[in-house]
């Protein structure tokens, strides 16, 4: 067998790497890892697809054809719709706690009293890790009733322990979210959280859009760890039990642990000019983390959100790199940010550490999870039984 390098590949098939790495990412082209860490293509496979032409499409399709009918979210264009409230204002508008009792109960909450659970010391340092020992202790001789008062209580109080279960970052001084009408609420998720990942002073606006970035990361469809979730759910597994499905596919580097990749992109950008920056990325990881959402094309409404809510912060510093990658992806013909890049942004913005992000999406999903999971404790039990086609 003989190996092409990037640049060999590009040349026979008269593209750009960064259009290899592409049809890399569609699976049109498979890559291997040499000694040398470089990515090499199989000689017959490139030759194949020099004899076809370029493909216009993918060679399969980007995603299995799995419908679900959900009253949970809508995605319509580049429109999030929360229970038919427009994600986006929800985000600016309430707290994490009252958008999550939107999704599980179809009705806008008052502010109410502070959600509680437990804390749980786990051997773990890296946050994902830490995360997942955390729901497994919180799991421990709880009730298994799939009723909705059953499912909500142990939603708060597992989201709660997720939380309050990370160890304190400063002085533990949970900062108040001032919300746009003036309203100041105290002890909610997202403040003690921001206590719990950065040891920095708590600058109002940077809370509030810490606040809406878990507003926003609640729900998004039927993202993969919403259909383990759901899937779980068809088994009729409790609480915990949709929630550890759902951790398992978030876990993944290409869910939940993205912004952690981009935070590394980022990072090189301090001493690396940005050419260099976006060539190991795309040459690393067949596409720019932080970059494209397939159900965006013009560009995710979420990442647009929370970095002009950073902006209007005065994280300018901060947003330099981030500003930086934007302004070279687009002459590149690379997708628009996605929510990950505003993920890491405000981790950036905030001086919070690389995987920060997935302390922030875990814990919002949560809710989702369940959301979806009471859907599906009213349809048909066990109706996800796709099958196999054997290959020999």
């Amino acid at each position: 067998m003989t190996w092409l390098t990037t640049s060999q590949v590009a040349h026979r098939l008269g593209v750009k790497p960064a259009t290899v790495y592409a049809y890399v990412s569609r699976g049109v082209l498979h890559s291997h890892r040499s000694a040398d860490r470089d990515s090499r293509f199989d000689s017959r496979e490139v030759e194949q697809l020099a004899l076809r032409g370029r493909p216009r499409q993918a060679s399969q399709s980007p995603a299995l054809d799995i419908r679900v009918e959900t009253s949970v979210t809508e995605i319509d264009d580049h429109d999030i719709r929360f229970r038919g409230h427009d994600a986006l204002v929800l985000a600016q508008t309430v707290t994490f706690e009252q958008a999550a009792e939107l999704l599980w109960s179809g009705v806008p909450a008052d502010p109410g009293p502070s959600w509680r659970g437990e804390q749980f010391d786990v051997p773990a340092d890296r946050i994902g890790e830490r995360l997942r020992l955390i729901a497994a202790y919180a799991a421990v001789g709880r009730s298994g009733y799939l009723d909705h008062e059953t499912v909500v209580g142990e939603g708060r109080r597992l989201i709660a322990t997720m939380v309050d279960s990370l160890p304190l970052a400063g002085d533990g001084r949970c900062p108040r979210l001032l919300l746009p009408d003036g309203t100041a609420v105290r002890g909610t998720l997202a403040g003690r959280l921001w206590a719990r990942l950065t040891s920095r002073r708590a600058a109002p606006e940077l809370v509030h859009t810490l606040n809406a970035a878990m507003v926003l990361l609640t729900d998004h469809e039927m993202a993969a760890s919403t259909l383990a979730a759901r899937v779980a759910a068809s088994t009729r597994a409790g609480v915990h039990g949709v929630v550890a499905a759902g951790m398992g596919a978030l876990s993944g580097p290409l869910h939940g642990g993205e912004s952690a990749r981009t935070r590394r992109v980022l990072a090189q950008l301090a001493d690396t000019p940005v050419s260099y920056v976006i060539d190991d990325a795309l040459e690393r990881y067949g596409r720019l983390p932080g970059f494209g959402q397939v159900l965006y094309p013009r560009g995710d409404p979420r990442a647009a959100l929370l970095l002009d809510m950073l902006r209007h912060a005065g994280a300018t510093h901060a947003l330099r790199p981030v500003e930086q990658l934007i302004a070279a992806a687009a002459p590149r013909g690379l997708p628009p940010p996605n929510v990950d890049l505003a993920l890491a942004a405000l981790g950036l913005a905030a001086g919070m550490p690389e995987d920060a992000g997935e302390a922030i999406f875990t814990p919002a999903r949560v809710v989702g999870w369940l959301a979806h999971a009471m859907e599906e404790y009213d349809e048909r039990a066990l109706r996800f039984r796709p099958r196999a086609v054997y290959l020999g």
